[in-house]
């Protein structure tokens, strides 16, 4: 029988880390647009948005008030963007199938053709909201099954990407991965830029998680081991964009 690797006083041992964790998180710089747009055309920066959807925010199994806490903050950056001189809005969307096979791990949610799966008012009311690009999804990442892919491969100017929505460690986390990868893989300069104040994961207490027999989640923790894992991996995490 091969033993776990991980030691029995890792909770002791992770203590210090956490805190280490937290203090990077609570100093986050925030950042302008204009920084943000300094030496790049407005064609070459696109605002991505991950699952800002009634059916995570509003209504059904999955929705949660941690992430309908974050659609000012959402709203805020696409109007700041747009102000900027950003056109490209790439909204990526759950859209399942229904009889997805991603339901073995979260309960159903956000079906095609379904009001959860429906853009969050706020944002489908923008004036410019002509301007989105919908990519429907039926997994955690917006690139497989998808034309999304292709949409990327014809922009090799690109040059600035930020990305919000939820969640953090799930959608969102698949998406900032994706597009600094590829840019790596390529040697382009991606800044892949992702506001901490418009993005987030839902809680899923213990208790509740025993009573319903799921995987529990703490949001919080999540949330910020994610931010931290996506900046070892080259994403800029910011306080937000102003």
């Amino acid at each position: 029988m091969v033993s776990s690797s991980i030691p029995d006083d890792i909770v002791a041992q992770s203590a210090q880390f956490v805190e280490v964790l937290a203090a990077w998180e609570r100093a986050l710089p925030a950042l302008s647009w204009h920084d943000v747009m300094a030496g790049v055309q407005p064609e070459q920066v696109a605002l991505f948005s991950v699952d800002m959807l009634n059916g995570f925010c509003y209504e059904g199994a999955l929705a949660s008030p941690r992430i309908q806490h974050i659609i000012p903050a959402v709203v805020a950056t696409f109007r700041d963007a747009y102000a900027a001189g950003v056109r490209d809005f790439i909204l990526a969307q759950d859209a399942h199938s229904a009889d997805a096979t991603e339901f073995a791990d979260f309960a159903p949610h956000c079906q095609a053709g379904s009001r959860e799966a429906q853009t969050v008012p706020e944002l489908a009311a923008l004036p410019f909201a002509d301007l989105y690009t919908i990519v429907s999804k039926n997994s955690l990442s917006a690139f497989q099954g998808t034309h999304l892919g292709d949409w990327l491969e014809a922009r090799h100017d690109l040059r600035v990407a930020v990305i919000v929505g939820n969640c953090t460690d799930l959608c969102v986390q698949q998406m900032a991965m994706h597009l600094k990868l590829y840019a790596n893989a390529y040697d382009r300069p991606l800044r892949v830029i992702m506001p901490e104040n418009a993005v987030q994961t839902y809680d899923m207490p213990l208790a509740t998680a025993q009573e319903l027999n799921v995987l529990p989640h703490n949001g919080a923790v999540l949330h910020l081991l994610s931010l931290y894992h996506m900046r070892l991996n080259g994403i800029e995490v910011v306080r937000a964009l102003h």
